[in-house]
């Protein structure tokens, strides 16, 4: 039966598309175990589980190696000798039934050693990549190294990336619904060795080529449609080459969203570049207390307080400073808006038509 055995396990090779050597033993347990009617031993089933974690380590797809033991049970039906030599039916059945039970306990091994071999690729892959995300956002190790690491996980870093930052009211981990959700819808639209998706202290972050914003404009996108109404903000860095844009970018996200969260924005996307201004002035905090104070504080002392006041004016300076627009934003008339402005003027000594 020697020779029939390699036959068998060439013919199943080449019909499956894997190599003969995925299916060492399995011809000459059959003819075991149809002679036995026993059931495939451990040491024969641990046997099928070591060739289905190489098969798994091999990239050999798992389909395949199926069929390859599919095609090998059918092939070695009619060379067995239990079933040439079986009297009747009966035995013939029973044969059979032996045979399939084989198989499934076969093919069921191969499956277990096949999927516990890729767990432990994929948590290996897993810690690789947390420990890459590390590196690269607090600015560790060596950058040449960092960069060509970064290969691996799809970033070129020779050219500008830049980091949108995404914060809810319930913290993002690797884990979660949002983060695979948002990482599935995606990565099929973009090329995988261009956009990352991460989670990072609290925080679902895209890493994206700078010289677009569409990927960030879809990732926007779909944590609109994932989280809806609930609490949430997306602050974008600028873009920045090199190794080390990937972080200045990213930290540019995380004091975006520092400032709107002591300033009270709740714009959904913020911009860094757009908040530079607050940067430059939360450096010193005592300063521009001191400045607010000292200049709007005079508002309080008018009737009715500072609030129409202040309304007035955030509104005046977001209509580009024209009147009647404001007027409009307000449901007031240009004669209120103008008196308003003029009695800005009058307390706090700065004039809001100067720009100066």
């Amino acid at each position: 039966m020697a020779t029939e055995h390699t036959d068998v396990a060439a013919l199943a090779a080449r019909d499956a598309g894997v190599p003969p050597a995925y299916l060492d033993g399995y011809p000459r347990m059959l003819d075991r175990v149809s002679t036995t009617g026993r059931r495939l031993a451990r040491d024969e089933l641990d046997s099928r589980r070591a060739l289905g974690a190489r098969a798994a380590e091999a990239s050999v797809p798992l389909r395949s190696l199926v069929d390859l033991y599919l095609t090998a049970n059918w092939l070695c039906w009619r060379e067995l000798p239990a079933v040439a030599a079986a009297p009747g039916k009966d035995e013939v059945r029973a044969i059979a039934e032996t045979i399939m039970r084989a198989a499934d306990d076969a093919i069921v091994a191969l499956a277990e050693g096949y999927d516990n071999a890729q767990r432990l690729v994929v948590r290996q892959q897993e810690a690789e990549r947390r420990e890459f995300i590390d590196d690269l956002l607090y600015g560790r190790g060596d950058l040449g190294r960092l960069a060509e690491r970064a290969e691996r996980f799809g970033l070129r870093l020779a050219t500008s990336y830049l980091v949108a930052a995404a914060r809810a009211d319930q913290p993002f981990t690797d884990g979660d619904t949002t983060t695979r959700h948002t990482e599935t819808a995606l990565l099929p639209r973009f090329d995988t060795r261009e956009v990352l998706i991460t989670a990072k202290d609290g925080l679902l972050l895209c890493i994206a080529p700078g010289a677009t914003t569409e990927a960030i404009d879809e990732f926007a996108r779909h944590l609109r449609i994932l989280l809806g109404t609930r609490n949430w903000q997306i602050a974008v860095g600028r873009a920045h080459p090199g190794p080390g844009g990937i972080l200045r970018s990213y930290q540019e996200a995380r004091t975006a969203l520092e400032l709107a969260g002591s300033l009270g924005l709740d714009t959904r996307v913020l911009h860094a570049s757009e908040l530079l201004v607050f940067q430059v002035l939360y450096r010193d905090r005592a300063a521009i207390i001191d400045l607010v104070d000292t200049v709007l504080s005079p508002l309080t002392r008018t009737r009715g307080g500072a609030k129409p006041l202040l309304e007035t004016l955030t509104a005046y300076f977001a209509t580009g400073g024209v009147t009647a627009e404001t007027a409009r934003e307000l449901f007031l008339s240009v004669r209120a808006v103008t008196y308003r402005l003029d009695r800005v003027r009058h307390l706090t000594g700065y004039d809001p038509r100067n720009p100066a």
